[in-house]
């Protein structure tokens, strides 16, 4: 148990930081709302959202309130709908998407995650009528996301899946072509997704999770940065500081976010009356300046993030929000990591924009942080063949370093390196950016399944 005394301890040491926590996520299974009768399913969904999300909101408000912490997005999880409703045509899985999108509504949460599929080893014929309702469903919704896995450690690659979702992101764009694509922001390719993810897009409820349970996103590169800046400020007085001192700064900010975030997310889930899942470590930025995980980099000496030296703050970034975070929770769990969601911050947009941040450089960072290719623009002239083999090569990465990654970029209709796309609210804006060149839609043709690493062999 969390005392009083450590709550308004740990609260009052980090209340002048302007702390905020990024997300509470109810998770709501749906496996015992299955029918294989549309209009019965629809009802049974929409009444287990609204008997447990109808407080959430003014829950999370009145708890944010009561501690001077606000819990900025309260969103859902729920089960993999490619699942749960296996039996479904193409258009009553777009029909699940509208429900789900009005059961959002209803309980006023800004996103709902779950309608998606896990197909690393093959596809069912429900999981493909939900990739393939996909175009409609984004389009004709707007608080609905969407994770597909087509990957993991232990069972490889399906290349036959990658295919379909280069094809399937393309479609998703130009079904939303009138808002520059938004639909395949809403979109996430995974490989080794984690069944407990708060953030969306990417956030579903796992099969081997509670009937319904609170997750916690924590967040938090604003104090960061603030923390970087305090040590950068003893260096420029005088006082020798290496990267050790850093490492150190970020591993005890990050304690006092993560225990924050969990304080917060155990009184929402007690005011609910709903088991407290997880903490998720992610330093999730939004497009307001000085909440950033780009000038992180420049606080460290950097011309911009992009610049040498890069991935290796990056990889020390990530390994010491961990560190510090795991002494926080007693239960981490969902990507906890450092997010590089480029429309979504402001500083990794403008290096971007500005050529300082190429793809290849994106690439190369998600061998080391949390995630993966996130929130980038492209052209909206990109083949369907270049969309999948960016997501087999970054599948690839997750594969052989047995952690999850992830594509979620926007083939932007109509607009081409340079021009600007916008999305709004926390999906932000970015420069459309150039992607490799060179063509792969022979092999991308070949589908079967890129066998798992022999490292996966651990029984």
């Amino acid at each position: 148990m969390i005392s009083e005394s450590e709550i308004l301890s740990t609260i009052n040491m980090t209340r002048t930081e302007h702390l905020d926590v990024r997300t509470v996520t109810l998770g709501i299974s749906l496996f015992d709302c299955a029918s294989t009768d549309l209009d019965t399913f629809s009802y049974r969904l929409r009444s287990k959202i609204s008997r447990y999300a109808k407080r959430l909101v003014e829950t999370c408000n009145m708890v944010g309130d009561r501690y001077g912490i606000p819990v900025v997005n309260k969103r859902i999880s729920v089960s993999p709908i490619g699942t749960v409703c296996s039996s479904f045509t193409r258009d009553q899985m777009a029909a699940v998407c509208r429900e789900l999108d009005a059961a959002a509504k209803e309980v006023g949460v800004d996103f709902v995650g779950g309608f998606g599929a896990l197909v690393e080893k093959g596809i069912t014929p429900g999981e493909r009528n939900l990739i393939d309702a996909l175009p409609e469903a984004l389009a004709t919704s707007d608080r609905v996301c969407s994770s597909i896995n087509v990957g993991s450690t232990k069972a490889g690659i399906n290349m036959d899946a990658v295919a379909l979702m280069g094809q399937r992101v393309i479609d998703v764009a130009q079904a939303t072509a009138d808002r520059d694509g938004l639909g395949a922001a809403k979109l996430v390719v995974f490989c080794n997704i984690p069944q407990d993810v708060p953030f969306m897009a990417g956030a579903y409820l796992g099969v081997g999770e509670p009937d319904v349970v609170i997750d916690v996103g924590v967040s938090g590169p604003g104090v960061v940065k603030k923390a970087l800046d305090r040590l950068m400020q003893d260096k420029a007085a005088g006082r020798r500081v290496t990267v050790d001192d850093v490492a150190e700064t970020i591993k005890y900010t990050a304690f006092k976010v993560t225990r924050v975030g969990e304080i917060i997310g155990r009184d929402v889930a007690a005011a609910l009356n709903i088991p407290f899942g997880v903490a998720d470590l992610s330093l999730a930025p939004t497009p307001a300046v000085g909440d950033s995980v780009g000038e992180i980099f420049q606080a460290l000496g950097l011309s911009s993030i992009g610049a040498p030296g890069t991935t290796a703050i990056l990889a020390m970034l990530n390994d010491a929000v961990k560190k510090g975070g795991v002494f926080a929770s007693s239960h981490v769990g969902g990507l906890s990591g450092a997010f590089i969601p480029v429309s979504e911050d402001a500083s990794i947009e403008a290096a971007a924009r500005s050529g300082a941040l190429s793809f290849e450089k994106l690439e190369a960072m998600t061998s080391v942080c949390s995630v993966g290719l996130d929130m980038i623009a492209i052209p909206g002239d990109t083949t369907a063949a270049t969309v999948a083999g960016i997501i087999a090569d970054e599948a690839a990465i997750g594969m052989i370093n047995n952690k999850a990654t992830a594509v979620r970029v926007i083939p932007v209709p109509g607009k081409t390196v340079g021009d600007k796309a916008v999305f709004g609210g926390l999906l932000g804006e970015a420069a459309v950016i150039r992607v490799p060149g060179g063509e792969s839609s022979k092999f991308m043709a070949l589908g079967g399944r890129i066998p798992a690493p022999i490292h996966s062999l651990k029984n």
